[in-house]
């Protein structure tokens, strides 16, 4: 008897993680402030709700994946300050208050999938190479289910856990995702800041007021962002890629410049804001999982989402500082040009 107890223990105890990935909408919608800070690396309700009302904010965390990263800590912390709050290990009631007044309606909500959705075409695979893309007609979501994620500001990982069972294939096939304006309109932006020590971007009006916030990628001492003030010279949906010999990327064979063709997975992403420096901008990005954790090859990238409202509520001429980190040595290298 004891030895069927112990393996029915140990059975229950395999099953419990693969159970604890599976969110319910209610649970997340329901979620009360956490007594003490979330672990940064499990997916929860709680965690789930605090990103998507920072996203409805205009304070981003980036990609929504359920867990209190980085870049969720960022934005967190960075709306407290806005709102004259203290952040300290746990969230303060106020904090928690202040952050569910600022939008309404449940943070997750039902969403019949549209035929355009499961339309395509998709790439079966999206090469690593840049020299492979050349060639493709499209730089197109992998799956239904990565374009799905992306319209929701979702990781897939979270859009599974939400909805267990789903093919995310079948257009009527009605799923729980995150409830997201799909446009925004912000206040008249007259300045961005580029934070390099802290990789964010922020956005202010003309009264010096902070209006929106994002997590950011930037470049690296051997490939460094610019410093300095430069102004928008253009702004561009879904833009081509193109590649020049004189960025020398070691991925890269070809010694002539080519094009890439424009999509969600192009290597700047699905838009493209100009700055006043040749070869450089603020973008998007295929990978919005490592927005902020990984460097740029010198531009300023952000999530395709996060990018698209830059570039609809900026307009050309704004300015664009530069704070450099304490350690930045990029002043030695300003004549080195950057693609992405």
């Amino acid at each position: 008897m004891m030895r069927w107890m112990l393996g029915a223990a140990m059975s229950l105890w395999f099953i419990c993680p693969v159970l604890a990935g599976n969110l319910d909408a209610n649970a997340v919608n329901d979620a009360a402030r956490p007594e003490k800070q979330p672990a940064a690396d499990k997916i929860s309700a709680v965690v789930t709700k605090l990103q998507i009302l920072l996203d409805r904010a205009q304070f981003s965390p980036g990609q929504i994946d359920g867990k209190l990263g980085d870049n969720a800590l960022k934005a967190l912390k960075r709306f407290a300050e806005q709102n004259g709050i203290g952040l300290d290990k746990a969230i303060a009631p106020e904090l928690w208050d202040r952050l569910n007044a600022a939008s309404e309606g449940p943070v997750l909500v039902d969403y019949k999938i549209a035929d355009a959705d499961v339309k395509g075409p998709f790439l079966k695979k999206l090469p690593a190479r840049l020299d492979d893309m050349k060639s493709l007609e499209a730089l197109s979501y992998t799956s239904p289910l990565e374009g799905l994620a992306e319209k929701f500001h979702m990781s897939e990982e979270l859009l599974k856990s939400l909805n267990p069972g789903k093919a995310f294939d079948r257009a009527g096939e009605t799923i729980s995702v995150a409830n997201l304006p799909a446009r925004r309109e912000l206040p008249r932006i007259v300045r961005l800041e580029i934070d390099k020590a802290r990789a964010t971007l922020s956005a202010y009006d003309s009264s010096g007021r902070l209006v929106a916030f994002y997590p950011a990628s930037i470049g690296s001492p051997d490939r460094p962002t610019p410093t300095g003030t430069l102004k928008v010279t253009a702004t561009n949906e879904q833009p081509t890629y193109r590649y020049n010999p004189e960025y020398k990327f070691k991925s890269v064979k070809s010694k002539k410049p080519f094009d890439i063709k424009p999509g969600p997975n192009n290597p700047v992403g699905a838009y493209w804001i100009g700055l006043s420096a040749q070869g450089y901008g603020i973008h998007g990005t295929a990978e919005p999982d490592k927005v902020s954790k990984s460097a740029s090859h010198g531009c300023v990238r952000l999530t395709n989402w996060d990018a698209r409202v830059i570039g609809e509520n900026v307009k050309r001429g704004i300015q664009v500082d530069f704070l450099d980190a304490p350690t930045d040595t990029s002043s030695k290298q300003q004549g080195r040009r950057a693609s992405n």
